[in-house]
C-alpha cells in the first residue's frame, strides 16, 4: 500500500502526458505555434500561481531576491519560451509519431552536456547507450529508408532534436536553483509568457484564437506544462526513491502513439515504433549503467 501513492500519482501524470502529442497536432490545425505557446503558457502560469498560493508559497514569490528573479528570467527563456516554441514548430512540420520520439533525444543530449557543464565523465557503456538512441533517431528521421539515408524533413527533424537541447540546458541550470519546484516553475512561466507576448507583438502575430483553438491551448497549458508537473513532483516526493517512479515516464511515448492513431488519425509507421523503442532503450540502458557507477 505504501507504494500505491507514488505509483498512482506517477501513472496519472504519465496518462496526461501521453495525450499531449495528439493535443498538439489537433490544436496546431487551429492556431499557429506561437499562438499556441502564448495561450497555453498563460494558462499554465495561472494554474501554477494558484498551486503556489494554496501551498503557502506566495510569500516566497513576492519576497524573492533580485538573484531569484534573474534566475527565473534566464530559465523562463529556456522553458517555456525557446523549448516549446521550437517544439511546436517541429510538431507543425512533422507527424506527431515522429516529432514526439525525436523530442526524447534529451536522453542523448543531457549526458553530453553534463561533461562540460557538470564536469561529469561519460563511461564507455554510456556512449554505447547513446549510439542505440541515435540509431532510433536515424530510423525515424529517414522513415526506415536507411539505405538512401535521406531525411524526409531536415528542418522538422532539426527542430524536434533541437528542442531537446533547450530542455537539457534548462534541466541542468534548474539544478542550481535551490527554490521549491512549484515556485521556480511559476517564476519561469511568468517570464516565459512575457517573452512570447513580446515575440508575437514584434512579429505582428498577436491575435485572438478561435474558441476551439483556445480550448486546445488551455488543455495543453494544464496537462502538458503546469498541473501535470505538480502531480509528477508529488509522485517523486512520496516515492521511497526516484527510481521507484522515474521509469514510468517512458510509458508515455508508447501510449502517445496509440492515441495519435485513434485520436489524431495518424497511421503509425513501423519505423516510428522501432525508432522510439531504440531511443527509449538507449536511455534506459544509460540509466542502468549510471546506477552501477561507484560513488
Amino acid at each position: 500500500m505504501r507504494a500505491a501513492g507514488p505509483i498512482a500519482y506517477g501513472l496519472t501524470a504519465v496518462l496526461f502526458w501521453s495525450t499531449v502529442a495528439s493535443a498538439f497536432k489537433l490544436t496546431l490545425r487551429l492556431v499557429e505555434p506561437g499562438e499556441l505557446l502564448l495561450w497555453s503558457s498563460a494558462a499554465s502560469t495561472l494554474v501554477l500561481g494558484l498551486v503556489v498560493t494554496i501551498r503557502g508559497g506566495a510569500g516566497a514569490v513576492w519576497h524573492a531576491s533580485r538573484r531569484d528573479w534573474g534566475r527565473s528570467a534566464a530559465l523562463g527563456l529556456l522553458n517555456p519560451f525557446l523549448y516549446y516554441l521550437v517544439l511546436f514548430q517541429a510538431y507543425d512540420r512533422l507527424p506527431g509519431q515522429e516529432a514526439q520520439p525525436l523530442n526524447y533525444t534529451w536522453g542523448i543530449v543531457l549526458p553530453l552536456l553534463s561533461v562540460p557543464l557538470l564536469k561529469q565523465r561519460i563511461r564507455p557503456a554510456v556512449f554505447l547507450a547513446i549510439l542505440v538512441s541515435f540509431a532510433g533517431v536515424v530510423v525515424i528521421a529517414t522513415r526506415g529508408d536507411l539505405a538512401s539515408f535521406r531525411l524526409t524533413d531536415p528542418l522538422g527533424v532539426s527542430l524536434a532534436v533541437g528542442s531537446s537541447l533547450f530542455w537539457s540546458l534548462y534541466w541542468i541550470f534548474n539544478l542550481r536553483d535551490p527554490r521549491e519546484e512549484s515556485v521556480k516553475l511559476f517564476g519561469n512561466f511568468v517570464f516565459g509568457t512575457l517573452y512570447v507576448l513580446v515575440f508575437l507583438g514584434a512579429t505582428g502575430s498577436l491575435r485572438p484564437p478561435s474558441l476551439a483553438g483556445l480550448l486546445g491551448c488551455l488543455y495543453i497549458g494544464l496537462f502538458e506544462m503546469g498541473l501535470t508537473f505538480v502531480v509528477w513532483l508529488k509522485a517523486l516526493s512520496l516515492a521511497r526513491s526516484t527510481a521507484q517512479v522515474a521509469n514510468l515516464i517512458f510509458l508515455a511515448p508508447f501510449l502517445s502513439l496509440v492515441l495519435l492513431h485513434h485520436v489524431a488519425g495518424e497511421r503509425i509507421s513501423p519505423s516510428s515504433g522501432i525508432g522510439l523503442t531504440l531511443i527509449i532503450g538507449g536511455i534506459l540502458l544509460q540509466r542502468r549503467v549510471e546506477r552501477k557507477r561507484p560513488r
